[in-house]
């Protein structure tokens, strides 16, 4: 029987991505072979906690930190929650004053709610017409009692690229430490926690090519942070719980496999990206590309159309076998997380005609031409009707 998902096109790697055979074959060995638990002192346990190591180096390489900064977690979510409470209650008495952005992850503005709740007092820096903070304003709103920093590193639905740097320096200069949600650009990017200026910074592994459920939080040898999860104190005791080896390994295999190629790929993803982008705004009318040109990830391309919801394109495209995304996919299947596009001057009523299409470096010209030519089939027909793209491509994608 032909596996129904062959030929489907994928262009929704900001949601999740395909595990790779290489990493799934890793994760498969640690669960067949080295299934011992890392805290016994055993051969199987002796060789887990080898793995386990091994694997905390590989991350912390690959953003210039430490080994014995690196917490494994269960994924992004888990970080971004270890970093705000955590912090939140380690340093509670030097004050209770939070500084972050309008378009963080539900992660990180959901517990800034709760801590909100609790008399802790949250700034939500505005952005400008390409989604971007200004660290002028986030300087100009740290107070004395100011605590804790949190802006993401590049944004899951526009993918625009903060100034990281720069806030870090200057939550550096002001005493105040600084969290990074990195999930977006972790190997997408390259990342240096120290030039950064980052005291915290979240990993997860589905989004480079490694399973759900495992991430990492890297936490500055010198910040305390409140454990979130007690028990047995693994992670020296920064977060209980048996280390998941399976997960951890397939992490770092997948940072081994895609770091030596980020710069590569990424200039290939922004050829194709642009690519896409030009082809779109030049054959379609009703179309805007939303963001900046350059300070975006090499793979985020996000159009708002004027005359059709996101929804509908989405569902429309997976009909022709294409999978691209509208909003956020981060709220239980929900399209919700475009509203940030009226600070950048997309007006109310099409907030929700935005179409995210984030590639991966497996994806081609061809799958891109099929991708516009669906587009232009799709905007200039009634969306009601029955429509295939006769584009030559149909017999390969169309098969399911």
């Amino acid at each position: 029987m032909m596996n129904r998902f062959s030929h489907y096109i994928y262009m929704d790697h900001g949601a999740t991505t395909p595990v790779l055979k290489e990493v799934a074959d890793s994760v498969y060995d640690a669960m067949t072979l080295y299934y011992g638990n890392a805290s016994e002192p055993h051969i199987l346990g002796t060789e887990s906690r080898r793995i386990l190591e091994n694997s905390r180096r590989t991350i912390a390489e690959a953003i210039n930190a430490s080994p014995e900064e690196i917490v494994f977690t269960s994924g992004g979510t888990e970080s971004n929650n270890m970093a705000i409470f955590g912090t939140a209650e380690a340093y509670f008495r030097k004050g209770n004053h939070i500084i972050t952005s309008e378009i963080e992850h539900p992660a990180v503005h959901i517990p800034l709610r709760i801590l909100e709740n609790e008399g802790f007092k949250i700034t939500y820096m505005p952005i400008d017409k390409y989604g971007i903070v200004d660290p002028d304003e986030i300087r100009k709103s740290i107070r004395p009692e100011t605590i804790l920093i949190s802006i993401m590193h590049s944004n899951n639905i526009m993918g625009a690229i903060q100034p990281i740097e720069e806030i870090g320096e200057i939550a550096r200069q002001a005493g105040i430490i600084f969290h990074c949600d990195a999930v977006q650009s972790y190997m997408n990017i390259p990342i240096d926690v120290k030039s950064l200026n980052v005291d915290l910074l979240t990993i997860s592994g589905h989004k480079v090519y490694a399973p759900k459920g495992i991430g990492a939080l890297y936490i500055r040898n010198s910040i305390k942070t409140a454990p979130q999860i007690f028990g047995g104190g693994q992670e020296k005791g920064r977060r209980s719980g048996t280390e998941n080896i399976p997960g951890i390994t397939g992490l770092a295999k997948s940072t081994e496999i895609l770091l030596p190629t980020i710069s590569k790929r990424a200039q290939e993803l922004r050829i194709l990206r642009d690519y896409i982008r030009d082809a779109i705004l030049s054959q379609l009318d009703g179309v805007i590309y939303n963001g900046h040109l350059e300070k975006r990830l090499p793979g985020n391309i996000n159009f708002t159309f004027r005359d059709f919801t996101g929804e509908t394109l989405v569902k429309k495209l997976d009909e022709y076998g294409i999978a691209v995304s509208a909003g956020s996919a981060c709220k239980s299947g929900s399209t919700e997380g475009n509203e940030f596009l009226l600070s950048m001057g997309v007006c109310q009523g099409l907030t929700r005609n935005s179409i995210r299409i984030s590639l991966g470096f497996e994806n081609t010209r061809e799958e891109a031409d099929y991708l516009i030519d669906c587009l232009k089939e799709i905007c200039g027909k009634d969306i009601k009707s029955s429509v295939i793209c006769n584009n030559g491509l149909k017999e390969k994608y169309f098969t399911f």
